[in-house]
């Protein structure tokens, strides 16, 4: 068997890593990691949209293998009122 078997969850976490990378996601908190046969996809990305986008992408490279994600949207905006420290 080859050592880049397009079918092993291992090239196909690369792949997704390398897609991530190159496209305009520009999301550098997200990693893509095996636990045992499935893939996780997890991290903070900077909106809706981005997490959306990742979910796509994941979803057509790594078809049909198991896979999970656990990605946090996260707000880089100043709170929209004083923080009450009594």
């Amino acid at each position: 068997m080859s050592t880049h078997d397009p079918t092993q969850p291992e090239y196909r976490a690369q792949h997704l890593r390398d897609r991530l990378a190159h496209e305009d996601v520009a999301e550098l908190g997200v990693r893509v990691e095996l636990r045992g046969p499935t893939v996780l996809v997890w991290g903070p990305v900077s909106s809706p949209d981005c997490r959306e986008r990742i979910l796509r992408i994941a979803g057509q490279v790594l078809d049909p293998l198991e896979w999970r994600h656990d990605l946090t949207v996260v707000s880089a905006r100043p709170p929209d009122r004083e923080e009450d420290l009594r």
